[in-house]
């Protein structure tokens, strides 16, 4: 399965991870965050970057990775309000993803977007032993549309 990750061009084919918090890990948890279409990758960096960052170069890596190694989180384990961005739905959303990248029980994790309802993003272990099985297909250049408006 092909999924889509977009990074400023300095980071394009890497597949490292910050390690800074975000949704579903804390802080000095490891875990790439990629998304299941190019429009869903737009739609996240939108969503956490300012509209000067969004003039700078980007691109779109293009990865494989087995479908026997994805996990589905059950949505209905999640309570109704986990996409909201109030720091009680981070935490819980938070935990369930450190809980599961400290298991290692799978290379990837396909969770829900909180953006668009019924797409999803899906989250890579790259500690997991699995990881070497992960292929970079591709990286394309990427930009923003500027009638993208950020309010």
């Amino acid at each position: 399965m092909e999924i889509y990750r977009i990074t400023l061009e300095k980071w394009a084919g890497k597949l490292v991870a910050s390690g800074n918090s975000a949704r579903w890990n804390s802080k000095r948890i490891e875990m790439l965050y990629f998304a299941s279409t190019r429009s869903l990758a737009c739609l996240e960096n939108v969503v956490h970057r300012n509209p000067i960052e969004l003039s700078l170069k980007f691109k779109v890596t293009v990865v494989e990775i087995p479908t026997d190694l994805v996990q589905d989180l059950n949505i209905n384990t999640l309570p109704n309000n986990w996409y909201l961005t109030d720091i009680s739905a981070y935490n819980l959303c938070r935990t369930l993803g450190d809980n599961w990248i400290l298991s290692k029980s799978t290379l990837a994790l396909k969770v829900p977007s909180a953006i668009i309802k019924n797409e999803y993003n899906f989250l890579l272990n790259p500690n997991h032993p699995d990881f070497v099985k992960v292929k970079t297909v591709d990286t394309e250049p990427f930009y923003f549309d500027p009638r993208i408006k950020i309010i």
